[in-house]
Protein backbone atom coordinates (compact mmCIF):
# COMPACT_ATOMS: atom_id res chain seq x y z
CA UNK A 1 0.00 0.00 0.00
CA UNK A 2 1.75 3.10 -0.84
CA UNK A 3 1.83 6.31 1.31
CA UNK A 4 -0.16 9.48 0.08
CA UNK A 5 2.07 11.91 -0.67
CA UNK A 6 5.63 13.16 -0.02
CA UNK A 7 5.24 17.15 -1.03
CA UNK A 8 1.88 18.43 -0.83
CA UNK A 9 1.22 21.68 1.01
CA UNK A 10 -1.30 23.56 2.77
CA UNK A 11 -2.30 27.09 1.50
CA UNK A 12 -4.24 28.69 -1.68
CA UNK A 13 -7.56 26.46 -1.98
CA UNK A 14 -9.12 25.75 -5.30
CA UNK A 15 -12.55 27.17 -6.52
CA UNK A 16 -15.81 26.25 -5.41
CA UNK A 17 -17.17 23.17 -7.16
CA UNK A 18 -20.03 24.16 -9.15
CA UNK A 19 -18.91 26.77 -11.09
CA UNK A 20 -21.17 28.71 -13.07
CA UNK A 21 -21.93 29.02 -16.65
CA UNK A 22 -19.33 31.71 -17.37
CA UNK A 23 -16.57 29.27 -16.20
CA UNK A 24 -17.59 26.40 -17.83
CA UNK A 25 -17.82 28.24 -21.41
CA UNK A 26 -14.30 29.55 -20.37
CA UNK A 27 -12.65 26.12 -19.83
CA UNK A 28 -10.26 25.67 -22.91
CA UNK A 29 -7.39 23.03 -22.85
CA UNK A 30 -4.37 23.82 -23.63
CA UNK A 31 -2.86 22.76 -26.88
CA UNK A 32 -0.30 20.18 -25.16
CA UNK A 33 -3.08 18.62 -22.82
CA UNK A 34 -5.27 18.21 -26.18
CA UNK A 35 -3.10 16.28 -27.62
CA UNK A 36 -2.10 14.39 -25.16
CA UNK A 37 -5.67 13.27 -24.12
CA UNK A 38 -5.77 12.29 -27.83
CA UNK A 39 -3.22 10.13 -27.47
CA UNK A 40 -4.35 8.27 -24.58
CA UNK A 41 -7.75 7.85 -26.28
CA UNK A 42 -6.28 6.35 -29.56
CA UNK A 43 -4.34 4.33 -27.19
CA UNK A 44 -7.53 2.85 -25.57
CA UNK A 45 -9.21 2.27 -28.79
CA UNK A 46 -6.48 0.02 -29.89
CA UNK A 47 -5.62 -1.74 -26.77
CA UNK A 48 -9.21 -2.09 -25.19
CA UNK A 49 -9.75 -2.46 -20.91
CA UNK A 50 -7.08 -2.40 -18.72
CA UNK A 51 -3.75 -3.97 -20.59
CA UNK A 52 -0.18 -3.98 -19.89
CA UNK A 53 0.62 -1.40 -22.11
CA UNK A 54 -1.08 0.82 -19.66
CA UNK A 55 -4.19 2.32 -21.26
CA UNK A 56 -6.88 2.30 -19.17
CA UNK A 57 -10.65 1.98 -21.31
CA UNK A 58 -12.92 0.77 -18.28
CA UNK A 59 -12.06 0.92 -14.43
CA UNK A 60 -14.14 -0.13 -11.27
CA UNK A 61 -13.54 3.80 -10.63
CA UNK A 62 -16.53 4.96 -13.15
CA UNK A 63 -13.96 5.36 -15.86
CA UNK A 64 -11.23 8.17 -14.99
CA UNK A 65 -9.99 8.69 -18.30
CA UNK A 66 -13.79 10.27 -18.62
CA UNK A 67 -13.88 12.80 -16.17
CA UNK A 68 -12.91 15.51 -17.96
CA UNK A 69 -10.61 18.54 -16.45
CA UNK A 70 -11.25 20.59 -13.25
CA UNK A 71 -10.66 24.38 -12.88
CA UNK A 72 -8.60 25.46 -10.10
CA UNK A 73 -7.07 28.59 -8.89
CA UNK A 74 -3.85 27.66 -10.70
CA UNK A 75 -5.65 26.77 -13.99
CA UNK A 76 -6.87 23.80 -15.64
CA UNK A 77 -6.04 20.37 -14.18
CA UNK A 78 -6.57 17.06 -15.32
CA UNK A 79 -5.90 13.12 -14.93
CA UNK A 80 -4.53 11.74 -17.12
CA UNK A 81 -4.31 7.61 -16.97
CA UNK A 82 -0.62 6.73 -16.67
CA UNK A 83 1.13 4.80 -19.84
CA UNK A 84 4.33 3.48 -18.84
CA UNK A 85 5.90 4.12 -22.31
CA UNK A 86 5.28 7.17 -22.33
CA UNK A 87 5.53 8.54 -18.53
CA UNK A 88 7.68 5.84 -16.40
CA UNK A 89 10.90 7.81 -16.79
CA UNK A 90 9.36 11.12 -15.72
CA UNK A 91 7.23 9.75 -12.58
CA UNK A 92 10.73 7.52 -12.13
CA UNK A 93 12.31 10.81 -11.66
CA UNK A 94 10.00 11.63 -9.25
CA UNK A 95 10.36 8.92 -7.03
CA UNK A 96 13.93 9.36 -6.48
CA UNK A 97 14.01 13.24 -4.93
CA UNK A 98 14.58 12.20 -1.33
CA UNK A 99 11.38 14.45 -0.12
CA UNK A 100 9.27 11.88 -2.12
CA UNK A 101 11.38 9.03 -1.65
CA UNK A 102 10.94 9.32 2.16
CA UNK A 103 7.74 7.89 2.63
CA UNK A 104 6.67 6.74 -0.94
CA UNK A 105 10.00 4.16 -0.40
CA UNK A 106 10.51 3.82 -4.61
CA UNK A 107 13.64 5.20 -5.37
CA UNK A 108 16.51 3.51 -7.48
CA UNK A 109 16.15 2.37 -11.13
CA UNK A 110 12.93 2.59 -13.44
CA UNK A 111 12.22 -1.31 -12.97
CA UNK A 112 11.97 -0.15 -9.49
CA UNK A 113 8.70 2.29 -10.42
CA UNK A 114 7.92 -0.24 -13.23
CA UNK A 115 7.48 -2.58 -10.38
CA UNK A 116 4.71 -0.49 -9.04
CA UNK A 117 2.77 0.53 -11.50
CA UNK A 118 2.38 -2.50 -13.51
CA UNK A 119 0.20 -4.38 -10.95
CA UNK A 120 -2.16 -1.33 -11.11
CA UNK A 121 -2.18 -1.15 -14.86
CA UNK A 122 -2.71 -5.18 -15.36
CA UNK A 123 -5.03 -5.26 -12.58
CA UNK A 124 -8.74 -5.10 -12.58
CA UNK A 125 -9.36 -1.25 -12.82
CA UNK A 126 -9.19 -1.18 -8.72
CA UNK A 127 -6.44 1.24 -8.93
CA UNK A 128 -5.70 4.06 -11.89
CA UNK A 129 -1.93 5.23 -11.77
CA UNK A 130 -2.42 9.28 -13.66
CA UNK A 131 -0.39 12.14 -13.79
CA UNK A 132 -1.89 15.07 -12.99
CA UNK A 133 -1.40 17.46 -16.13
CA UNK A 134 -1.74 21.39 -14.44
CA UNK A 135 -2.04 23.63 -17.88
CA UNK A 136 -0.48 21.29 -20.29
CA UNK A 137 2.19 20.29 -17.87
CA UNK A 138 2.33 17.20 -15.91
CA UNK A 139 3.65 17.53 -12.62
CA UNK A 140 2.62 15.68 -10.20
CA UNK A 141 1.28 11.82 -10.16
CA UNK A 142 -1.86 10.38 -8.00
CA UNK A 143 -3.76 7.05 -7.63
CA UNK A 144 -7.09 6.67 -7.68
CA UNK A 145 -7.98 3.79 -6.26
CA UNK A 146 -11.06 1.65 -3.74
CA UNK A 147 -10.23 2.05 -1.41
CA UNK A 148 -13.21 -0.18 0.05
CA UNK A 149 -11.34 -2.80 -2.29
CA UNK A 150 -7.88 -2.35 -1.17
CA UNK A 151 -6.13 -4.01 2.43
CA UNK A 152 -6.57 -0.13 3.79
CA UNK A 153 -10.25 -1.46 4.55
CA UNK A 154 -8.88 -3.72 7.25
CA UNK A 155 -7.91 -1.32 9.30
CA UNK A 156 -11.03 1.24 9.15
CA UNK A 157 -14.59 0.89 8.92
CA UNK A 158 -14.68 0.81 5.26
CA UNK A 159 -17.88 1.44 3.32
CA UNK A 160 -18.93 0.64 -0.20
CA UNK A 161 -17.61 2.35 -2.80
CA UNK A 162 -15.14 4.47 -0.27
CA UNK A 163 -12.10 6.05 -3.38
CA UNK A 164 -8.85 6.94 -2.39
CA UNK A 165 -5.93 9.40 -3.02
CA UNK A 166 -2.17 8.50 -2.84
CA UNK A 167 -0.39 11.64 -4.59
CA UNK A 168 2.72 13.33 -4.88
CA UNK A 169 3.66 16.69 -6.18
CA UNK A 170 7.00 16.10 -8.57
CA UNK A 171 8.53 19.52 -8.59
CA UNK A 172 10.22 21.23 -6.12
CA UNK A 173 9.09 24.55 -7.25
CA UNK A 174 5.21 23.31 -7.24
CA UNK A 175 5.86 22.92 -3.39
CA UNK A 176 5.42 25.11 -0.36
CA UNK A 177 2.88 27.37 -2.49
CA UNK A 178 -0.20 26.10 -1.46
CA UNK A 179 -1.28 23.98 -4.93
CA UNK A 180 -1.68 20.73 -3.25
CA UNK A 181 -4.21 21.87 -0.81
CA UNK A 182 -5.91 23.38 -4.30
CA UNK A 183 -5.36 19.75 -6.43
CA UNK A 184 -6.68 17.99 -3.33
CA UNK A 185 -9.82 19.94 -3.29
CA UNK A 186 -10.32 19.63 -6.96
CA UNK A 187 -9.65 15.46 -7.38
CA UNK A 188 -11.59 15.13 -4.38
CA UNK A 189 -14.44 17.11 -6.31
CA UNK A 190 -13.66 14.92 -9.43
CA UNK A 191 -14.47 12.00 -7.44
CA UNK A 192 -17.67 13.26 -5.83
CA UNK A 193 -18.97 14.60 -8.86
CA UNK A 194 -18.22 11.19 -11.37
CA UNK A 195 -18.98 8.79 -8.57
CA UNK A 196 -22.25 8.93 -7.09
CA UNK A 197 -22.12 5.66 -5.18
CA UNK A 198 -19.11 7.05 -3.36
CA UNK A 199 -20.01 8.93 0.02
CA UNK A 200 -16.62 9.49 1.52
CA UNK A 201 -12.75 9.99 0.02
CA UNK A 202 -10.56 8.90 1.95
CA UNK A 203 -6.86 9.25 2.27
CA UNK A 204 -3.95 7.72 4.50
CA UNK A 205 -0.83 10.18 4.96
CA UNK A 206 2.04 9.08 7.50
CA UNK A 207 1.54 11.55 10.95
CA UNK A 208 5.12 12.43 10.11
CA UNK A 209 4.21 14.17 6.71
CA UNK A 210 2.92 17.04 8.72
CA UNK A 211 2.80 19.23 5.26
CA UNK A 212 0.41 16.63 3.91
CA UNK A 213 -2.04 16.46 6.61
CA UNK A 214 -2.19 19.67 6.90
CA UNK A 215 -2.93 20.17 2.97
CA UNK A 216 -5.63 17.36 3.39
CA UNK A 217 -7.29 19.81 6.41
CA UNK A 218 -7.21 22.76 4.28
CA UNK A 219 -8.66 21.14 1.71
CA UNK A 220 -12.44 20.16 3.23
CA UNK A 221 -11.08 16.68 4.67
CA UNK A 222 -11.36 15.77 8.42
CA UNK A 223 -9.31 14.34 10.44
CA UNK A 224 -10.80 10.65 11.12
CA UNK A 225 -8.41 8.34 12.93
CA UNK A 226 -5.04 7.33 13.18
CA UNK A 227 -4.34 4.19 12.13
CA UNK A 228 -1.28 1.52 12.25
CA UNK A 229 -0.54 0.41 8.71
CA UNK A 230 1.84 -2.04 7.80
CA UNK A 231 4.24 0.10 6.57
CA UNK A 232 3.35 3.04 8.58
CA UNK A 233 1.04 5.07 11.12
CA UNK A 234 -1.44 7.08 9.04
CA UNK A 235 -3.50 9.59 9.77
CA UNK A 236 -6.72 8.64 8.00
CA UNK A 237 -8.60 11.45 6.72
CA UNK A 238 -11.69 11.51 4.98
CA UNK A 239 -13.89 14.31 2.68
CA UNK A 240 -17.58 13.58 3.55
CA UNK A 241 -20.24 14.25 0.49
CA UNK A 242 -22.60 15.58 3.31
CA UNK A 243 -20.27 17.92 4.13
CA UNK A 244 -18.55 18.71 0.71
CA UNK A 245 -20.31 22.16 0.63
CA UNK A 246 -19.36 23.21 4.51
CA UNK A 247 -15.71 22.44 4.41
Amino acid sequence: MPPTDASTDAGTESAPAGADSTDTLDLRLPDELIGLLADTDARAARTGPLGSEGSVADDLLDGVAQWGPATTTAGVFQLVPVRLERDLTLISRWMNDPAVAAFWELAGSETVTESHLRPQLDGDGRSVPCLGVLEGTPMSYWEIYRADLDPLARHYPARPHDTGIHLLIGGVANRGRGLGTSLLRAVADLVLDHRPACARVVAEPDLRNTPSVSAFLSAGFRFSAEVELPDKRAALMVRDRALRAVL
